[in-house]
């Protein structure tokens, strides 16, 4: 590789040397056969800092050896980033170049503007801010939800559990129905940045001596979360005896056409106009998805200033309960099999964390909050829902028991780690189903985004709290 000596100074310095990286970095990922994604990023960090304090008297390959010297002085780890890695580097280096190169230029106008008292004041706040403090400060400015926001949610949510509840037992008297009743993170406190969905759960009522339900382990399908319900006892009982027999498909209760019935009796025949006057919002079920969904909005947004409000989203959710076991109808989850139900693990989960946090007054709840929230602001980390972060909480808590409010940053940065480790592995696997792999269902690349970004918040975990 050809790499002049030279004193250029600015934009093309900079570039000179992000290139000469990254032409090396193509070297070393070859040969190792897999994408160091830690030491890249440390790597491409230290050069650009360097260059952008570089003096005018100092030469470029002397910056070159120091930072290659600092490279081999970081142990490589082992690395699941093996496809399209390189690509992602590059993207997140020409990002930081572009701002250099931007902060670069504006330094002598920076040199000779005075700076108020005020704004540095605040800024060296800022900067003395712990990170204990930081994460304190994070969760009650994003995280944590006002009582106000989710009593209004949970209100809107009730009204509109009532209404569709009336209107079943009048239209469908005979159908077997438990009482409808809010459930999910808004009524566990769970929810974080904004209280925007709701979960209505519509428990259905089977009898006993007519139905089982069959553990997926003990199906055709072996999936542990895939269950089925099968109707028995036929041959004293034929079909017509239970209301449920209707929804029969190949001798077992079908998930799908039960999710089909509620879509044609509530989402498209219930009068949602007239409900909006009494409810005073505006009420419009949300079609062609695979979820019953219904989009709740103030009233006044029909005078144009819709777009100013946060829509709440209120979910109908059918399920099936026997002792502990909560069987949901979703077939976005299930699918392609119709006749398959979902293990809901997330009663047993959230009982969990709320059990080990009152035996020892810990901030098990605080940290998921928190992780949650940074992962929904965060593009990057999106794909990463609640239920691997309440994992990840939940095996963490068998290895350590400080989870007072002191170690929340330690706690924090662990999770850091840990989700590093898992996502290296490939698997995050369910607490109390460790077939489940909780990873599965995220593709290379998003793996690859997560990666980078969890690297990078290792040594400087503020990165994530922006």
């Amino acid at each position: 590789m050809n790499f002049q000596s030279s004193r250029r100074r600015g934009e093309e310095g900079i570039a000179v040397v992000i290139d000469f990286l990254l032409s090396n970095a193509r070297l070393v990922l070859g040969v190792g056969g897999a994408a160091l994604l830690g030491i890249a990023t440390l790597a491409v960090k230290r050069l650009i800092e360097r260059a952008g304090r570089a003096a005018d008297d100092e030469k470029v390959e002397q910056k070159m050896a120091e930072s290659w010297e600092e490279l081999s002085l970081v142990s490589p780890s082992p690395t699941l980033i093996r496809k399209g890695i390189e690509g992602v580097v590059m993207k997140h280096v020409a990002k930081a170049t572009k701002q250099q190169k931007a902060d670069l230029c504006q330094q002598p106008q920076m040199l000779d503007v005075q700076t108020k008292p005020e704004s540095k004041s605040k800024r060296l706040q800022l900067c003395a801010l712990t990170l204990q403090e930081r994460l304190q400060q994070y969760y009650h400015t994003r995280a944590a939800l006002s009582a106000q926001e989710v009593q209004r949610a949970q209100s809107v949510a009730l009204d509109i559990c009532t209404e569709i509840q009336g209107f079943l037992h009048s239209r469908h008297p005979d159908m077997p129905l438990g009482d409808m009743r809010l459930g999910g993170s808004l009524l566990d406190d769970l929810q974080v940045v904004s209280a925007d969905h709701a979960c209505l759960l519509v428990p259905l009522q089977l009898e006993s001596s007519l139905w089982r339900l069959i553990p997926g382990e003990e199906t055709l399908l072996t999936h542990p979360l895939h269950w089925m319900v099968r109707r028995i006892n036929l041959e004293y009982f034929p079909k017509g005896r239970s209301y449920w027999d209707r929804y029969l498909v190949g001798g077992y209760l079908s998930a799908e056409a039960v999710v089909n019935m509620f879509s044609k009796a509530v989402m498209e025949t219930v009068n949602w106009p007239s409900i909006s006057s009494t409810l005073d919002c505006i009420v419009r079920p949300v079609l062609g998805g695979p979820d019953l969904r219904l989009e709740i909005r103030p009233g006044n947004a029909f005078e144009g200033a819709e777009s100013d409000y946060q829509p709440l989203f209120v979910s109908m959710l059918p399920l099936l309960s026997e002792g502990d076991v909560v069987l949901t109808a979703q077939p976005e989850l299930t699918s392609p099999w119709v006749n398959a139900w979902h293990l809901s693990l997330y009663p047993w989960e959230t009982q969990r964390l709320a059990q080990l946090d009152a035996a020892d007054n810990g901030y098990r709840k605080h940290t998921l909050k928190i992780l949650k929230a940074v992962c929904r602001q965060n593009p990057a980390l999106r794909p990463l829902k609640a239920t691997p972060l309440a994992n990840l909480i939940l095996h963490l808590s068998d290895s350590e028991s400080d989870w007072s409010e002191t170690s929340l940053d330690v706690r924090f940065q662990q999770c850091i780690t840990e989700l590093i480790g898992y996502l290296e592995q490939g698997a995050l696997h369910s607490y109390f189903k460790p077939a489940v792999n909780l990873l599965s269902g995220l593709s290379e690349d998003q793996v690859d985004q997560m990666g980078f970004m969890f690297y990078c918040a290792v040594s400087e975990p503020e990165i994530l709290l922006i």
